[in-house]
């Protein structure tokens, strides 16, 4: 819409991607914020709460009852927030917003599956969850290969692409956003805990992809320029409105839970937009609670299968904490900072050659 009074009524101040990328980012803001109170009633009235996991520790039983599938707001007020503020015949813009898309309904199948059951918080099957993803995945890089994305590797501190994958880049791309989706889908389990390094990986991603599209700013700190990238951190603020208005109603004790269609959607948009800036392997360090989550989840099921012995009193890493007497507030913040520490790492590496 911003675009379109730029384009017909010559409204010159709406061209610029950073004022758009902060509109959306309100706009996104102010939707969730006004729609979850509503939401929220909603919810209660249908008793649409997550049954709460057998095996979590005993402090979670007081969670019991509380509302899930909050990311359908936040993820509907993203969606109508970057239809008003971005180019919509932008190619990498039309990824995001499948990606979106894809993920979210895989999580609204799930968590739809899990709240029918009122008994266990199974939902879908491992298997199915992991082939929708995949599908997914690869329905998105095909918009990316009909883009001609460029599919050189490149890595943090060195300014030269390592070498070009070819189409080795399916394969490596649908990793890179299964594991990201997954990745945050686990560390979804403390009340705000995936929320808050959700929104500083969506700020250190946009700034990434801003760059990438900049030919002079991109030229300056020695990193891949690829046309019209920049136009995805628009996408990649509006995400951000919405989780900081979000946080609102779920941080401790949380009034609701994003579900699976939060995360899910959250962590394929990551993935897709590190593919994107070319920052891959920068996505490591972007979201590194996300990483540390899912290698605890990893070592803990391969150590116990191989040796039958656990590293973990219990996986993934927060409930770890938990169980050893920590409270979970000071876990969530403790996590922040790490998260917080690590994106200034990575954006601090764009600068070191």
């Amino acid at each position: 819409m911003f675009y379109w009074f730029y384009r017909h009524l010559d409204i010159n101040l709406f061209q610029y991607i950073s004022i758009r990328a902060g509109i959306a980012f309100f706009l996104a803001f102010i939707f969730t914020m006004v729609l979850m109170p509503k939401f929220l009633q909603w919810a209660k009235s249908k008793k649409a709460s997550q049954p709460i996991y057998d095996l979590a520790p005993d402090s979670h039983q007081l969670k019991v009852g509380t509302p899930t599938m909050g990311g359908l707001v936040f993820v509907f007020s993203t969606l109508i927030a970057i239809l008003l503020t971005a180019k919509l015949n932008n190619i990498y813009v039309i990824g995001g917003i499948l990606t979106i898309l894809l993920f979210s309904l895989i999580g609204i199948k799930d968590d739809l599956s899990k709240i029918s059951s009122n008994k266990n918080s199974d939902g879908l099957s491992a298997k199915m969850k992991m082939l929708f993803q995949i599908i997914s995945s690869l329905v998105v890089i095909g918009v990316l290969f009909y883009a001609g994305h460029p599919t050189e590797l490149y890595v943090p501190f060195y300014k030269y692409p390592l070498f070009d994958m070819g189409y080795g880049s399916i394969l490596f791309w649908v990793l890179v956003m299964v594991a990201a989706t997954n990745a945050v889908n686990l560390t979804d389990g403390l009340d705000g805990l995936a929320t808050v390094p959700s929104i500083m990986a969506f700020f250190s991603l946009s700034l990434l992809v801003y760059i990438t599209g900049h030919a002079i700013i991109s030229s300056y700190l020695l990193l891949p320029n690829i046309q019209y990238t920049g136009e995805l951190s628009i996408v990649g603020s509006a995400f951000m409105g919405s989780l900081i208005a979000f946080l609102w109603f779920n941080s401790h004790p949380a009034q609701v839970f994003m579900g699976d269609t939060g995360s899910l959607a959250i962590g394929g948009l990551l993935g897709y937009m590190a593919i994107v800036a070319k920052s891959e392997i920068l996505l490591l360090a972007i979201g590194f609670i996300f990483v540390l989550e899912a290698v605890s989840v990893i070592l803990q099921v391969g150590s116990y299968k191989y040796r039958k012995k656990r590293i973990f009193l219990m996986a993934p890493i927060h409930h770890h904490f938990e169980k050893k007497g920590w409270l979970e507030n000071k876990i969530i913040v403790r996590f922040w900072i790490i998260a917080f520490m690590t994106n200034l790492l990575a954006l601090i590496s764009l600068k070191i050659r």
